[in-house]
């Protein structure tokens, strides 16, 4: 079901690449926090009247506190003919927000003939997270060994379906430590889109050039606590996708040192079941090296993990020194679940591991 909410926006408190947050104040006359994107419901000016959908917002639940601008039923941006429009590939499809996209390997693109036989990423180092926030993480630790790197971050479809919803990918792009962003699954929004992580994988190597692919799902995801009931399993399915295709791939684990969950504390259980069970084919499990009790612990979790798989999974070990830097430099806030660095660093500290050895695969570094 959908909360459906009538307001008026009375503020525009924010812009990040195709996305802005209002304040928009309800009939009741309670002031909320709304999200817009822009090649949705077009640019909005205060005093229009829009419709929100409230639902997540209202159970408290994870799209950042926001409630989502659907339509601005007397302010909708122009019609275009659509019958002039390049691309037929239909993303978020069959909701009313569905939108159609330009998809990098569908007939119409230029790419389409360098794509259509395409099946080989040349041993290019793929790293696989879990979250979303481990994104910048992994980024510092590969651009702390090769700084100029060029990474493309493949963004799947198990957290936020619009790209311009992450202000990490913005501030990243800003910064020039993304190449590009490429969209796949249902999936929409960045530089590139994809259909599915096979094809997106191949567009970073032979269409953007990238060094380094990091996969992950947008912000946000979903977990009931049950063994198999998580949208982080994608990450297995990633790392099948990049061995397939002759890529390196690296599995990125999901760690916390903070987090009050026994599931989460150490190695996350979503890494072992993506990696140990959804995942198919070899890949390095990077683990950092400290004396930390904790960072020991989950050593010995991962060595647990590897062996379980008969060797498919190698254990590899990262010295860590000079990464705290690294991380405090990021131009964008590393954040997990409402934790910054000094508050579970070794959620991050785990992530840009993974990206320094991936620097160490990098041809002519």
């Amino acid at each position: 079901m959908i909360q459906w909410r009538s307001a008026v926006i009375t503020e525009v408190h924010s812009r990040w690449a195709g996305a802005v947050e209002y304040a928009a104040e309800l009939a009741s006359g309670e002031t909320i926090r709304a999200l817009g994107y822009v090649d949705i419901v077009g640019d909005l000016p205060v005093g229009v009247r829009v419709l929100l959908n409230t639902t997540a917002l209202e159970r408290g639940l994870g799209t950042g506190g926001f409630a989502i601008v659907v339509a601005a039923p007397d302010h909708l941006p122009e019609p275009v003919d659509v019958t002039d429009l390049t691309g037929h590939l239909v993303k978020a499809r069959y909701t009313p927000g569905q939108t159609m996209v330009l998809g990098v390997d569908e007939q119409d693109s230029p790419e389409h003939a360098r794509l259509r036989d395409a099946d080989d990423l040349g041993g290019m180092p793929v790293i696989v997270a879990d979250l979303h926030s481990a994104l910048p993480a992994i980024i510092a630790g590969l651009r702390e060994a090769v700084p100029g790197a060029r990474v493309a971050y493949v963004m799947t479809d198990g957290g936020a379906l619009p790209m311009d919803f992450s202000r990490t990918v913005a501030g990243l792009r800003d910064a020039g430590w993304l190449e590009a962003s490429i969209s796949v699954g249902q999936a929409y929004g960045g530089d590139l889109e994809a259909v599915n992580v096979h094809t997106g994988l191949l567009a970073a190597h032979l269409v953007v050039g990238a060094d380094v692919a990091v996969v992950a799902q947008g912000p946000g995801n979903l977990g009931t606590g049950t063994r198999w009931g998580f949208s982080g399993t994608s990450a297995g399915e990633a790392v099948n996708a990049a061995g397939v295709l002759g890529g390196h791939p690296i599995a990125s684990l999901r760690v916390s040192e903070a987090d009050r969950r026994p599931r989460h504390r150490g190695l996350s259980h979503h890494s072992a079941t993506a990696y140990g069970r959804v995942a198919l084919v070899p890949a390095d499990v990077p683990v950092p090296r400290l004396t930390e009790d904790l960072a020991t612990y989950v050593h010995s979790q991962a060595r647990a993990l590897c062996d379980s798989t008969g060797g498919r999974l190698k254990l590899v070990e990262v010295d860590c020194e000079g990464l705290d830097e690294a991380l405090r430099a990021t131009p964008v806030p590393l954040s997990t679940m409402g934790r910054g660095f000094e508050d579970d660093r070794l959620s991050f500290i785990a992530a840009a591991v993974a990206g320094r050895h991936a620097a160490s695969l990098v041809p002519n570094r």
